[in-house]
């Protein structure tokens, strides 16, 4: 049985912790390893290059809007796919994240978790969309 009472609240922790994941490595991708070292990335493990550019902007602007809790839903399905994506790159590195390479436990607990939040709903605490009266 899920307590009414205390979901929200679960809610909150799981959008929080999935904007600031997203927004930690959007703005890795942007600061650290710059657009166009991400991009040389993306282009090595067999995705376009330019695809650097939406990503890190989604990364970057979902990650807020995931903390502010602005279209939660919308944004977590978003995640989620792209997640599964990110999946492909470390698929041929085993399971465990801690394989030389990354393996695709990490991306898929996160597509997972993103999952859950876009059918969960909004949680405690969100902005957009307001619950109706």
């Amino acid at each position: 049985m899920i307590d009414s009472r205390t979901a929200p609240y679960a809610v909150l922790l799981l959008r929080l912790a999935l904007g600031v994941m997203y927004l930690a490595h959007g703005l890795t991708k942007l600061l650290v390893f710059t657009l166009p070292g991400t991009a040389q990335f993306f282009a090595k493990v067999g995705f376009a290059g330019w695809l650097a550019y939406p990503v890190t902007y989604f990364e970057i602007v979902g990650g807020v809007l995931l903390i502010l809790g602005i279209y939660p839903r919308w944004v977590a399905a978003i995640a989620a796919v792209q997640l599964l994506a990110a999946a492909t790159v470390h698929a041929g590195n085993g399971w465990a994240f801690g394989n030389p390479g990354g393996g695709w436990e990490y991306p898929v607990f996160l597509a997972v978790g993103a999952a859950a939040l876009a059918l969960l709903g909004n949680g405690k605490a969100a902005l957009l969309p307001r619950p109706r009266a």
